[in-house]
């Protein structure tokens, strides 16, 4: 659904700054320029003193320096002691050394004090570039796999060890069982159900459950990736491999070695990408888009669908060998109607969270609005259930949410239900049109989209808003 509103201008993005470090004032210009053409903003400083000034003073992404400090010095490590005080003072920050000198003793001698690549002069323009791209992009990759774990380490804390995946019913018991069994491992895991039955959440407690808790967890939707993207979202590209990669990404297998990588909707994959993911789970090796270089990476794989995989296997949509890559272990997540006994500590959890979001931790459900909520049937399952606490909670007066605060009787088309089209929103219109569209056709996004005059795409993008998740 696109919105009317307009939006501010986004600002464009600042200029990569890179601190180069030399006493020559002529190789301080050469690099400027060249790095300048490159779409490189440089500072530069000519003394240890001053690159140490230079970092106090001045925001940097990498420091590209030379080791040969030592001239006006007896020591002869001058170099070497500035590239150890950078690294105490931020490890994460990449620097690359350069050395005139004929042996590689020097450079051997900064990696092990934490330099991340060295290049010798005179330096070759095209071997510096491509030096410092790799380690710019790299030093993202890590700040993005450092945000990831502090998001999983703050999960963690909310929990406090226990469960996110709230529910005591009889039909949760089983499920609950399977996952504290399956957890410890690094079995590649299948997590199937209807939409909005929590297939996300099982995932991340599986990750959390597990060794590689500490490491990584990416979620991609696997199955909403056009032909265009897909292996470079999976699997990175280098730059120049086609017209827009203007730099060297990482994808998200990598961002996940170590750790775990959730695949959502893997029962929309088309059968071209299905092979390209199959090889990688088979081998654990990678080629980025536009690279020759081979990398491995050591991934826990965690797959989610709502679509019947056996079917699609037996009418020739996915691959069978595929899926037995992917499912070593399945976890099937029963549909909230299935587990009624939960509604109430399902919107109660739903209701305490909105609650200290919005600035209202005293705010329950009256009786008549816990009768209401068991009593509707929830075709949206969990995630319906969310939602619609989250906006009674803004509807409610006071301190109570009162059945009428639900709205739950508008929602009767996605349900099922009688409500006439003139008694719905735009919204809840528009939402009905694409379920019908799709319950026509069997789930295929493709026809369903020429059915409503929409391309494949801009459906995707409307199944997503609404959370629509039964579709191939």
């Amino acid at each position: 659904m696109v919105s009317s509103v307009s939006q501010p201008t986004a600002s464009p993005p600042r200029p990569t700054r890179i601190l180069v470090a030399d006493d020559q004032p002529d190789v301080l210009e050469a690099l400027r320029l060249l790095l300048k053409r490159d779409g490189y903003t440089v500072v530069s400083a000519q003394s240890p003193s001053g690159v140490k000034a230079t970092l106090d003073a001045e925001d940097v992404e990498l420091v590209l320096m030379d080791l040969n400090y030592a001239r006006d010095t007896t020591s002869g490590r001058e170099g070497l002691d500035l590239l150890g005080a950078l690294r105490a003072r931020d490890a994460l920050l990449p620097v690359v050394v350069m050395t005139a000198w004929g042996s590689v003793e020097g450079a051997v001698e900064a990696m092990r004090l934490g330099a991340r690549d060295y290049v010798q002069k005179p330096w070759d323009n095209t071997r510096l570039l491509a030096t410092l791209r790799t380690q710019l992009e790299l030093s993202r990759a890590l700040q993005r796999s450092r945000r990831l774990e502090e998001e999983n380490q703050h999960l963690r804390r909310e929990q406090g060890g226990r469960s996110p995946l709230v529910g005591e019913s009889r039909a949760m018991q089983p499920v609950r069982r399977l996952i504290e069994r399956v957890a410890p491992s690094s079995a590649p895991v299948l997590v199937t159900g209807e939409h909005g039955t929590g297939k996300e959440v099982v995932a991340r407690l599986l990750h959390a459950a597990s060794p590689r808790a500490d490491r990584p967890f990416v979620a991609v939707n696997s199955g909403g990736l056009s032909e265009g993207v897909f292996e470079s979202e999976l699997f990175g590209h280098v730059k120049g491999a086609f017209t827009d990669a203007k730099a060297d990404r990482i994808g998200c297998f990598e961002l996940a070695d170590g750790g775990t990588l959730f695949l959502d909707e893997i029962g929309n994959m088309p059968l071209a990408q299905q092979a390209k993911l199959l090889r990688v789970l088979q081998t654990g090796e990678l080629h980025p888009v536009g690279s020759s270089r081979t990398r491995r990476v050591d991934v826990r794989v965690v797959s989610a669908t709502n679509v019947d995989l056996g079917r699609a296997v037996v009418e020739g949509r996915f691959r069978e060998d595929l899926l037995y890559r992917l499912n070593t272990v399945e976890v099937q997540l029963p549909p909230l109607r299935e587990r009624r006994e939960d509604i109430p500590l399902l919107a109660a959890h739903f209701l305490a969270a909105q609650g200290q979001r919005y600035g209202r931790p005293n705010i329950h459900l009256a009786p008549g609005a816990l009768e209401a909520l068991i009593a509707y049937p929830w075709p949206g399952n969990v995630r319906e259930l969310e939602h619609a606490v989250e906006r009674a909670l803004l509807m409610a007066v006071g301190d109570r949410v009162e059945a009428e605060d639900l709205l739950l009787k508008r929602m009767g088309p996605a349900s099922g239900g009688t409500t006439r089209l003139e008694e719905m929103t735009l919204e809840e219109v528009e939402r009905y049109l694409i379920e019908r569209a799709l319950g026509r056709h069997d789930g295929n996004v493709s026809e369903a989209a020429k059915a409503l005059g929409l391309s494949r795409s801009a459906l995707y993008r409307r199944l997503q808003y609404y959370g629509i998740k039964g579709a191939r």
